[in-house]
């Protein structure tokens, strides 16, 4: 008799091991998110110390070097934000495969329309996540510089 009552928790475990991962694969990328938001605020606050006693014409390239790095934080809070919307939808999934086991009720409905939910979410946020890569490589200032007839790499 035991064994009927844990059946239907194993079959749920076994379905929510796919989310768990996925989970672990969102972590990975918030992680790589967040490094690029502190990186990006470091730099900022460099270029704001050096905004203070700068040159009038050094000063107008920090003030555009720091609108560049106002826009890639606002893209990457964006791609951040939807990545966390998406692993709470995923632990929603779980959730709810957990509670409809425990109440025997039907709840691939509501499965199935979290996990669209969360899949989107997570497209939104690797979309914010390229536009800031984008953002981020167009406004690089690599100079071709000449140093002795060479090209500096």
């Amino acid at each position: 008799m035991g064994e009927v009552e844990i059946s239907p928790i194993a079959h749920v475990i076994q379905l929510s091991v796919a989310p768990v991962f996925l989970l672990s694969g969102i972590g990975a990328i918030l992680a790589v998110m967040t490094n690029r938001l502190g990186r990006i605020i470091d730099r900022a606050r460099t270029l704001e110390a050096q905004l203070e006693i700068a040159a009038p014409e050094r000063a107008a390239m920090i003030e555009s070097d720091l609108d560049t790095l106002a826009v890639r934080a606002r893209l990457i809070g964006r791609a951040i934000t939807m990545c966390t919307v998406t692993a709470l939808l995923v632990c929603t999934v779980i959730a709810v495969l957990f509670l409809s086991a425990f109440l025997r009720h039907d709840a691939s409905v509501a499965v199935a329309l979290l996990f669209v939910a969360s899949m989107l979410s997570f497209v939104l946020g690797l979309l914010w996540f390229l536009r800031e890569i984008f953002v981020a490589t167009r406004s690089l200032h690599i100079a071709s510089r000449r140093v002795h007839g060479r090209r500096r790499t």
